[in-house]
């Protein structure tokens, strides 16, 4: 009779509940992930066999495999998300800014944020409905259009350069999850997750990634660095599932409640087939819920990853999320668990006959 002990597939309980909403209110806008970055560094540093802060603020971790000339697998998150920075001071606590990462202006005005290291709360202003023009009523806001206001009792304590973002607090209501920055901390969270496993027979590179959201730049240096064999790069792609005006969408990205998504490409990744192929036979082999995520637009890490040193095969696997880079994410328990059931499934049964065949 075998002696080997039955590993429990990972779940999502009230721990990984715990971390989540830890990660998803802390402030990292990107180029200033430090608040996240000591989060995972607390996490990682009992299981990691090495860990390094790189010169862009990267924190690269391994776990070394027992196995003789193991296969390399890099698994990227990124810890960055979207804000605003500071351009200027109008006085009595009123200051321009621009976005730092992809946002949608229509969607600030009177949204509460948090400016500066001291996150100092503000509120975005624009200018009320009844002092405003028949035409300015129908036109989109502008970033130019917009303030952020913290108050003249605060207002020399914000500095041209400042960083603000959502004042979101994570929250769960039931099966439903939501909060800031859920992309990427979702990622973040699953690679925390995944570390703490075992799987003696690979080279386990983890890459907690910066300045994703502002061009993918923490991911190029990372992949670098490690040299991988091959990538996988875990991150939230937004669900394209809600439309009012018919009740339907023919052309999604994917889903809520569907599970993870495999990428078969973006607009700047066309993921490595094999890759594609062995996760969806590993979902299917183990019974995981999942979906592929609709070619189109958007692009994760996978995008530098991918092109880095002599090429990197690369594939993304994402949780499904609405309401991407606006003041609050909603994703499922669910999606995010079966993620993490399919990465680990695929880290127990990936090996170096997935690349010897052709593309």
């Amino acid at each position: 009779m075998s002696t080997l002990k039955k590993i429990s597939p990972p779940r999502i309980g009230k721990s990984q509940l715990d971390l989540l909403e830890k990660l998803s209110n802390a402030v990292s806008v990107s180029g200033a992930e430090d608040e996240v970055r000591q989060i995972v560094l607390e996490q990682v540093k009992p299981y990691a066999d090495e860990v390094k802060q790189d010169a862009l603020g990267n924190l690269l971790v391994k776990r070394h495999a027992q196995a003789t000339n193991p296969l390399r697998v890099l698994l990227a998150a990124h810890m960055d998300e979207v804000g605003f920075m500071i351009v200027d001071d109008e006085g009595e606590g009123v200051f321009p800014f621009s976005p730092v990462g992809g946002i949608d202006p229509r969607q600030l005005a009177a949204k509460p944020v948090l400016v500066g290291k001291e996150r100092l709360p503000g509120v975005i202003g624009a200018k009320p409905i009844h002092l405003s023009s028949p035409d300015e009523r129908h036109n989109n806001y502008t970033f130019s259009s917009l303030r952020i206001d913290v108050s003249p009792a605060n207002g020399k304590k914000v500095k041209v350069g400042d960083l603000a973002t959502y004042a979101t607090r994570f929250s769960r209501q039931g099966s439903s999850l939501f909060g800031k920055a859920l992309d990427d901390r979702l990622g973040v969270a699953t690679l925390i997750e995944l570390l703490k496993r075992d799987h003696p027979d690979l080279e386990l590179l983890f890459a907690f990634t910066v300045q994703e959201e502002v061009g993918l730049r923490g991911a190029q240096v990372a992949a670098y660095e490690f040299k991988p064999d091959l990538a996988l790069v875990v991150d939230s792609t937004p669900a394209f599932d809600f439309v009012p005006e018919t009740g339907e969408n023919t052309q999604y990205n994917c889903r809520l409640g569907a599970g993870p998504a495999i990428y078969i490409a973006d607009a700047g990744t066309l993921s490595d087939p094999r890759l594609i192929r062995f996760l969806a036979a590993t979902a299917e082999k183990h019974a995981i819920p999942f979906q592929f995520r609709q070619p189109g637009g958007g692009g994760t890490d996978a995008g530098a990853i991918h092109k880095t040193g002599a090429g990197i095969p690369t594939v993304s696997i994402s949780i499904p999320g609405r309401y991407a880079h606006t003041p609050i994410l909603h994703a499922r328990v669910k999606d995010w668990e079966n993620t993490l059931l399919l990465l680990e499934a695929a880290l127990n049964d990936i090996n170096r006959g997935i690349l010897s065949v052709d593309r």
